[in-house]
């Protein structure tokens, strides 16, 4: 067949459409890159506590995990951790020590030595980890007050635990302890969003598991 050039009116149509077409393509491609400079935003601040006595910093998501993986060097909220946490099992371990002369069930008896096993070897483990990193058990201020600790027991509380025997004792006993162990927990989850230190944050995970099982053991013995 022999060639036909194309009339005038057809070239101008084709011309026309693939102009259209091209048009198209620069508008679904602006709109793409819109999308995906939304997708590569940043998430959130992060709060990062500084060295121990050194201001606090902000940090992107993506910095704080980075700075993770560079290092993990102790931040003040990981010596904080230590230093309360030794202190919040020690008020455990005076409480277990109440049940064996005061517990009427041998269920009781049985967890308050479960509780003391695993806390006793847990505050050799944190002033070890204290020792090793330079840090002293009490910092410049003393002692943490009681009261600022979440789950901890008063004063007045512990003295209604040594006067109390039998039932009476055991009731009051897993009420004060399933505070204090939700306490803990509190202080775990804290420490595993603000601290630093990959040997602190599996001290935390174990706190954590730990102490939910034994919360849920001790809510179905009330």
């Amino acid at each position: 067949m022999p060639f036909r050039p194309a009339s005038r009116a057809s070239l101008v149509t084709v011309s026309l459409t693939a102009l259209a077409v091209l048009g198209l393509g620069a508008c679904d491609s602006g709109g793409s890159g819109t999308d995906t400079g939304s997708a590569a935003s940043p998430g959130p601040s992060v709060i990062a506590p500084g060295e121990p006595g050194g201001a606090n910093r902000t940090l992107s998501a993506q910095d704080a995990e980075e700075q993770r993986a560079d290092d993990d060097s102790p931040n003040s909220a990981d010596v904080d951790y230590a230093r309360m946490m030794i202190q919040h099992h020690a008020q455990a371990l005076t409480m277990t020590g109440l049940v064996p002369e005061r517990a009427a069930s041998e269920k009781l008896r049985r967890l308050a030595e479960r509780i003391a096993a695993s806390q006793e070897p847990e505050i050799d483990t944190m002033r070890g980890w204290l020792t090793e990193h330079g840090a002293k058990e009490t910092g410049s201020g003393g002692a943490h007050d009681h009261a600022a600790m979440p789950g901890m027991a008063t004063e007045a509380q512990l003295k209604d635990l040594r006067a109390a025997r039998g039932k009476a004792f055991d009731q009051l006993f897993l009420t004060l302890m399933i505070t204090h162990h939700q306490g803990a927990v509190t202080m775990a989850t804290e420490v595993k969003a603000q601290g630093n230190n990959v040997r602190i944050e599996e001290m935390a995970d174990d706190v954590v598991a730990q102490q939910t099982s034994e919360i849920a053991r001790m809510r179905e013995m009330l």
